[in-house]
C-alpha cells in the first residue's frame, strides 16, 4: 500500500484553498470590490487622468526595458552558472538570490547611493553625460535588479536538465555551435524563458520600494503607478487608489495569461516535434 506524505485529497485541497483564499484572493477581491464601488464614469475619469496615464507609460516602459535587459543578461548568467566551473561560482550563484532576500527599500537606497552623480557608478557615468539616479533610467536599473532572479531561476534548472546527447547528435550531423544553440537549445528553453520573463515583468510593474528612492518621483516624468496609488491612499482617496492599482493588476494578469498561452503552444509544438 502506497503511503501519502500529505493527508487525503479533501483535507489537503481544503487547506490549500483556504490558504489561497486568505492570502491571495481576499486582498485582490477587496481591491476589485473597492474599485467597483466607483461608477463606470468615475472609474474611467480616474484611470484616464493625464497624470495616471503618464505613470502607466513610465511604469510599463521601464518594466519592458528592464525585462528585455534581464532576458539577455539573465540567460547569459544562467548559462555561465550551468555550463562552466570557475572559482567563486557558488558565491555568484548565491548572489543571484540577493534581491529576494534584500528589503526593496534597502536595495533602493543602495542603488541610489551607487548611481548618484557622486556615487561609485554614477560619477564616471556622469562624466560621460549619462545620468541614472532620478531619471527613467534609474527606474529601469531598480526594476532590473529586483526582477533578475526570476529569469535566472526559471532557466537554470531547465538548462541543467538538457540532455547532452541532443547537442552531440546535432554536432555529429555537422551543425555548428551557433546552429545548435538556435535550433536545439533555444526552443527547449523558450517555455522557461517566457515564464521567467512574464514573472520578471509582473514584478517590475508592481515594484515600489526599490524604485521610489532612485526615481525622483516627478509627476509626468519619473512617477510610477504604484507611487501614485500610494499618494491617493495617503490622501484617503481609497477608491481612486484602488482604481489606479487595478490597472496594474489587470496588466499583470493579461501578461501572465498571454505568456501561459504561448508556453502551452510552445510545449505542444515540442511534443509534436518528438
Amino acid at each position: 500500500m502506497s503511503r501519502r506524505v500529505l493527508p487525503g485529497l479533501p483535507l489537503s485541497l481544503g487547506i490549500t484553498v483556504l490558504y489561497v483564499s486568505i492570502i491571495v484572493c481576499l486582498p485582490l477581491g477587496a481591491l476589485v470590490f473597492k474599485a467597483a464601488s466607483l461608477g463606470l464614469e468615475d472609474y474611467w475619469r480616474i484611470v484616464s487622468a493625464p497624470r495616471a496615464v503618464a505613470s502607466y507609460r513610465v511604469t510599463i516602459g521601464a518594466a519592458a526595458v528592464a525585462t528585455a535587459f534581464n532576458v539577455v543578461f539573465g540567460f547569459a548568467l544562467a548559462w555561465v552558472l550551468v555550463r562552466y566551473r570557475f572559482p567563486g561560482r557558488r558565491l555568484l550563484d548565491a548572489l543571484v538570490d540577493l534581491p529576494f532576500a534584500l528589503p526593496t527599500a534597502v536595495a533602493g537606497i543602495a542603488l541610489t547611493t551607487l548611481f548618484a552623480e557622486n556615487g561609485w557608478y554614477g560619477a564616471p557615468l556622469a562624466a560621460l553625460g549619462i545620468k541614472v539616479a532620478f531619471t527613467p533610467l534609474g527606474i529601469m536599473v531598480a526594476m532590473a535588479f529586483t526582477s533578475l532572479p526570476f529569469i535566472v531561476r526559471t532557466v537554470q534548472p531547465v538548462l541543467e536538465d538538457l540532455e547532452p546527447a541532443l547537442e552531440e547528435a546535432a554536432l555529429s550531423l555537422g551543425a555548428g555551435e551557433g546552429r545548435i544553440f538556435r535550433t536545439v537549445i533555444l526552443p527547449l528553453l523558450m517555455p522557461a524563458l517566457l515564464a521567467g520573463s512574464s514573472l520578471a515583468f509582473a514584478r517590475s510593474l508592481g515594484e515600489f520600494g526599490a524604485v521610489i528612492f532612485i526615481a525622483g518621483n516627478q509627476p509626468f516624468e519619473t512617477e510610477i503607478t504604484a507611487l501614485l496609488a500610494f499618494i491617493r491612499l495617503e490622501e484617503f482617496d481609497y477608491e481612486a487608489s484602488a482604481a489606479i492599482a487595478s490597472v496594474i493588476l489587470i496588466a499583470a494578469f493579461v501578461m501572465l495569461a498571454v505568456t501561459n498561452a504561448l508556453q502551452a503552444r510552445g510545449l505542444r509544438y515540442l511534443d509534436k516535434g518528438r
